[in-house]
């Protein structure tokens, strides 16, 4: 087959993928889970043909200089997808960390609403931390899956967990959040992963730093079976840029309390998909000092269900809100590429430099996550093992 023909089959397979995942997607009802997940399934590997092509082609034509520089200095910020799927792995180091002394109570909560298929890795991913002085609220809007089957299984081991209805994301987050009273804050979304040693780190950090309010870290991005098809490397925190875009890990992001009470105690109930974007803008507001980690945190899970239609144009629609709200108007996607221009060359510059750093002959960890119900004990305190 010719590279051309090759790179449209592989056009034509990435189509179709994505229609299979805007199909899972839009099917509703516990008897469509079993089909919901099966496509799913087909789609996921669509997706790795297509992949497969794409390198072959890649591999058959010698890349010009100037090809393979556009490639590594084109901004990834914002892409959901970098490259095939590969092992999740993180630096050995990142277990080295040490708690601190005197360690901060940190809350964490994660809202759930049909997620049961995930939770479990997400959970697993933040008990194995081992974090001493953990408040972890589980809040879940009353599933009708498994997620019910998966709370009881760690019923001893969260602070705290409800099934309830509830009025969404941002109700769900408030209510978790009622029931703590840690030093610093943070939520996990239900499909996402806390990596390594994050805990300690953060907490480590602000102890160190008491001027500092909020930090975040660089991301991973996964997919399905929580394999890595990406990385953020985000450049220093710019508060010029906070209010134009949006750019800052949800997974990754922590805060003292005293920030959270400042800025309003609550998650603005009336977004759905900005409500992460809003709470930093308020942050702002109050005076916050942010500062972005030089470590990946945490890990988002790209799959099927983020792909409607409707909610992307509901998810624009808020973030022109929230512009409106700051700037005092909405930006075209010209103007908001202009204003961070400046942001996106110094991301592609520690995007390369990490890129880079990957090379090297470093001792690394294969995250492993557990996700089988029949897992006992000795598997949930070592979910993350070096391979």
């Amino acid at each position: 087959m010719r590279s051309d023909e090759q790179t449209n089959l592989g056009r034509i397979l990435d189509e179709c993928a994505t229609r299979l995942e805007i199909a899972v997607a839009e099917l509703d009802g516990e008897a469509a889970q079993e089909l919901a997940v099966s496509l799913a399934a087909v789609a996921e590997r669509v997706r790795d043909v297509k992949h497969a092509l794409d390198e072959d082609v890649e591999r058959r034509h010698r890349r010009s200089p100037a090809t393979a520089l556009r490639q590594w200095s084109a901004p990834r910020l914002g892409m959901l997808r970098h490259h095939p799927p590969v092992a999740l792995q993180v630096p050995m180091s990142y277990l080295r960390t040490d708690i601190p002394d005197g360690a901060p109570r940190i809350s964490i909560v994660t809202p759930s609403y049909q997620q049961g298929r995930y939770l479990e890795r997400t959970i697993r991913s933040v008990l194995s931390q081992h974090y001493p002085r953990l408040e972890y609220v589980v809040q879940d809007g009353g599933s009708s899956d498994e997620t019910v089957s998966v709370l009881e299984r760690f019923d001893g081991r969260l602070s705290a967990w409800a099934s309830e209805p509830d009025g969404g994301q941002g109700d769900a987050i408030n209510r978790g959040f009622r029931r703590t009273s840690g030093e610093i804050m943070a939520y996990l979304n239900s499909d996402d992963l806390l990596l390594p040693g994050s805990l300690a780190y953060v907490a480590r950090y602000f102890a160190a730093h008491p001027d500092v309010d909020a930090v975040y870290g660089h991301r991973v991005l996964i997919d399905e079976h929580d394999r890595e098809i990406g990385r953020w490397v985000l450049p220093p925190h710019d508060d010029e840029v906070l209010p134009v875009i949006d750019f800052i890990p949800q997974e990754t992001l922590f805060w003292r309390r005293s920030l959270w009470e400042r800025a309003g105690a609550q998650i603005d109930t009336s977004l759905s998909f900005a409500i992460d974007w809003d709470l930093l803008l308020r942050f702002q507001e109050a005076g916050a000092r942010i500062v972005r980690l030089p470590r990946y945190l945490g890990a988002f899970r790209v799959h099927a269900e983020q792909k409607t239609a409707r909610e992307q144009e509901l998810c624009r629609s808020e973030s022109e809100l929230l512009q409106r709200r700051v700037l005092g108007r909405a930006l075209s996607q010209e103007e908001t590429f202009a204003r961070t221009q400046g942001y996106l060359r110094r991301h592609v510059l520690h995007h390369t430099a990490h890129r880079l750093l990957a090379r090297l002959p470093l001792s690394r960890l294969n995250v492993r996550t557990v996700s089988s119900a029949a897992a006992d004990e000795a598997a949930a305190s070592s979910a993350f093992d070096s391979r």
